[in-house]
């Protein structure tokens, strides 16, 4: 136990350090690519401030001042380097001459760590004037140490002027761009989530009929137990009442797991999301799943309409579903069209493939559970729950699926009343 500690402790600090140094080296490198705005300084406006903000929101440090100490001092160490080998300058006053912008990085990393700056990720324009602020006070710690140190030069009201916007653009640049990260990053969480949740939607179905299916033989098998005991049966009756308890456990064990899966299925429908994200979540999953399997598929998708939806979850299941079985269809080139439309008070999907087709004696049978035309390298058929399941929670949302195939290609069309799937909005 203890040396399994050591070893989290140890990976920990490793970590932490290797984060430090990555943000210490990257701040003193982009730092040389700057401006320089006051004549006679080497006072600079330069990327490393950019660097060190961006780094510090991506990666947070276990501790903002041992980062601002170390970043400061590489900085110096950098450019003192850069003065010896490329301008003999003396390295005194090499150091003079860069010290000060520890300083900056010093007192920016504090500010930072008195902030607390995860608590104003979610609100950036917030944390942006956090931000200017403590780039602005570095700056001027800056500055007035050079003051006293090298150049004995006053800054007027326009210099002033240009050191707070500055701090104020390379700021809200950071958080913007940082902005910009998490929303990406969220959006691809959010459409892992809704993939896995559509699939245990889906498996909630499937599951609920096998409870109604576990319900049936439960009752049919206490029902033989009183028939064989009223005829006096006494060991077959007694082992009819085992097999009904048994069923029953089984049964028990179903709603677990059904009420399990239904808190988290739930959970995720209480996202909003508008029908276009995920028609696009549909494509985006399904060009991925066209190049896991070695196909060139083309996607062309069409909406003539949008809204907000909370069945984001069983229209995700249906469209995925159907999408899928369109990729499989194509043996290597293709292309899947994805309309979307309104007719009436109706919204009509539409999923068009230029695969291989179904053939006409097997389309009365295809949302038959078990039907499947599609077989493993050992000839071993899949479970061909796949479209009984969309037949199924089409019908949930009162709609309705047609299909239409050819050795060109199959055409499925759903349609579901708009209001069962559109967000309503209460009145005021």
């Amino acid at each position: 136990m203890h040396s399994k500690y050591t070893f989290f402790r140890s990976n920990f600090y490793r970590t932490e350090w290797v984060q430090l140094f990555l943000t210490a080296i990257l701040t003193a490198l982009l730092s040389e690519v700057k401006v320089i705005p006051f004549y006679g300084e080497d006072f600079r406006f330069g990327l490393g401030s950019i660097t060190f903000f961006l780094l510090i929101l991506i990666l947070p440090p276990a501790s903002f001042i041992r980062t601002g100490f170390i970043t400061g001092m590489s900085v110096i160490f950098f450019r003192i380097c850069e003065d010896l080998m490329f301008d003999s300058i003396p390295f005194w006053i090499s150091f003079k001459s860069h010290f000060p912008a520890f300083l900056f990085y010093f007192l920016y990393a504090i500010g930072l760590s008195i902030i607390q700056i995860n608590k104003y990720k979610s609100s950036p324009i917030l944390l942006g004037a956090f931000a200017a602020c403590f780039e602005l006070i570095g700056n001027s710690a800056e500055h007035i140490m050079r003051y006293f140190l090298i150049v004995h030069m006053n800054l007027n009201l326009k210099e002033w002027s240009l050191l707070c916007g500055v701090a104020l653009l390379r700021s809200y640049f950071v958080v913007g761009l940082y902005s910009s990260i998490t929303i990406s990053e969220q959006k691809k969480r959010m459409q892992e989530m809704l993939e896995v949740g559509s699939e245990l939607y889906a498996e909630t179905l499937y599951l609920q009929k096998s409870m109604d299916h576990i319900e049936q033989i439960t009752a049919s098998s206490h029902d033989l137990y009183r028939k064989l005991r009223k005829a006096n049966f006494k060991d077959l009756s007694r082992q009819a009442l085992l097999i009904a308890q048994e069923i029953h456990e089984v049964k028990k064990d179903s709603q677990r797991i059904l009420s399990g899966l239904s808190k988290i299925t739930s959970q995720k429908s209480n996202d909003v999301l508008f029908l276009t994200d995920i028609l696009a979540y549909v494509v985006i999953a399904n060009e991925k799943y066209s190049e896991l399997l070695g196909k060139k598929v083309t996607f062309d998708l069409k909406t003539a309409n949008d809204f907000e939806t909370v069945q984001q979850i069983p229209l995700l299941a249906i469209l995925n579903n159907l999408t899928a079985n369109a990729v499989e269809a194509i043996e290597e080139f293709g292309i899947i069209d994805i309309q979307t439309f309104e007719q009436s008070a109706n919204t009509i999907f539409i999923v068009k493939d230029t695969g291989k087709g179904i053939e006409k004696e097997d389309l009365p049978i295809i949302f038959e559970p078990g039907y499947t035309t599609k077989y493993n390298d050992y000839g071993v058929a899949a479970t061909g729950i796949g479209l009984s399941h969309v037949q199924d929670i089409v019908h949930s949302l009162e709609g309705q699926i047609k299909i239409e195939s050819s050795k060109n290609g199959t055409i499925f069309q759903i349609q579901i009343p708009t209001n069962n799937i559109r967000k309503r909005v209460d009145p005021i």
